[in-house]
């Protein structure tokens, strides 16, 4: 068994800027924790996998293609793959989430 503490997991830059830990990542599936500090948001981009949120703390708001929703702790959101999407966190807590890509891309992520 492996069991490893979040913070054990170096942040990793990234081209949004934000706090982002690669915490799970194989041949087949990866795993990101993401971190938004009040007024923070992802860049709008799309990836070559579907991909799901999970929730963990706070609340805030996702944009997938043209539709955007309120979410908040213990919900999941699906986002399919080649369509434009982003996270923002406009409220005054931190947002945490994990962000799931299932086939792991072979391709890279594009912000657009």
């Amino acid at each position: 068994m492996k069991a490893t503490s979040l913070n054990e997991f170096p942040e990793r830059p990234n081209p949004h800027g934000v706090s982002a830990r690669t915490i799970y990542d194989t041949q087949y599936a990866q795993c990101l924790h993401i971190v938004l500090k009040p007024g923070e948001a992802l860049k709008k981009h799309i990836t070559p996998v579907d991909v799901f949120f999970y929730i963990l703390e706070g609340s805030g708001q996702v944009e997938i293609g043209n539709e955007v929703r309120e979410v908040q702790q213990d919900m999941v959101i699906e986002s399919p793959a080649r369509v434009p999407h982003r996270l923002m966190n406009p409220k005054g807590e931190d947002f945490r989430f994990l962000v799931i890509k299932v086939p792991k891309p072979q391709e890279a992520t594009k912000v657009l």
